[in-house]
């Protein structure tokens, strides 16, 4: 028996629930951070990087579709948008996840964080000097791409690149999260089923269970928070969490 199984009481998996309810209750009302925080917490407890990354795609499927219907009923989805990001984003995840279990992408990844953590400290500053004029974002679909590969590749990503990047240009917060959330599900979906052709079934631990229960509990409440919270105060509160999680990542991949 694989030692990831190991965890078998109640008691044991109690942590990971708690961490599945505070990922995805940030995740639902930012639109990024649950498979950052999942995978993070996951590789400090050795799994590996592939097996890590497939067990938090499995459990953002079943989170992501909670967390996409009530995203829909409180309107807060751009249908155009929608599947400007889902097409690309599909496309870019199956590249992501064939890449990391084949290959060994970590030399990118301090790059990729140090960016994303630049973007965050761009938000903070946006986050102060708001209301800013809405505007359409006019760079789309090459997110999607780039975001679905690098959330398959690095076990996290379609969030902070995505939803981070639509801010930027000038997206409203509230629709970009919503649209952002529910398009992950579809990418999510395909990503687990990439992982389980290259890795099979035992990629899947049973700390994934906790991440799950915990992350299914809270998917609706995130929704309601990314429609009830003021613009300004959404803005600032994805910078934070942007740059906090990845300036520790970086730390974690160049120490």
């Amino acid at each position: 028996m694989s030692p990831y199984f190991s965890i078998t009481t109640i008691e044991a998996i109690l942590p990971f629930i708690a961490v599945g309810f505070a990922a995805q209750m940030v995740d639902g009302a930012l639109g990024m951070a649950f498979g950052v925080i999942s995978n993070s917490l996951l590789l400090w407890l050795g799994v590996p990087p592939a097996m890590a990354s497939a067990g938090v795609h499995t459990v953002e499927t079943f989170t992501t579709a909670v967390s996409g219907i009530s995203h829909t009923i409180h309107r807060n989805v751009n249908w155009r948008m929608f599947f400007r990001l889902m097409i690309p984003g599909v496309i870019g995840g199956v590249i992501g996840a064939y890449v990391l279990s084949n290959l060994d992408a970590a030399a990118v990844k301090p790059y990729i964080l140090a960016y994303l953590a630049s973007i965050g400290l761009y938000l903070l500053w946006r986050s102060t000097h708001y209301p800013a004029k809405e505007r359409k974002p006019k760079v789309v679909e090459p997110l999607g791409l780039i975001g679905g590969f690098l959330d398959a590749a690095g076990g996290g990503g379609w969030g902070p690149v995505v939803t981070s990047n639509l801010l930027v240009q000038g997206a409203s917060p509230r629709m970009t999260v919503g649209t952002v959330n529910t398009a992950e599900f579809f990418l999510t979906t395909t990503i687990s089923a990439t992982f389980i052709t290259q890795l099979g079934w035992e990629a899947f631990t049973l700390a994934t269970l906790g991440l799950l229960i915990g992350g299914v509990i809270a998917a609706p409440f995130g929704a309601l928070l990314a429609k009830r919270v003021p613009a300004q105060r959404l803005m600032f509160l994805v910078g934070v969490i942007l740059t906090l999680t990845s300036a520790f990542n970086l730390y974690q991949a160049v120490k």
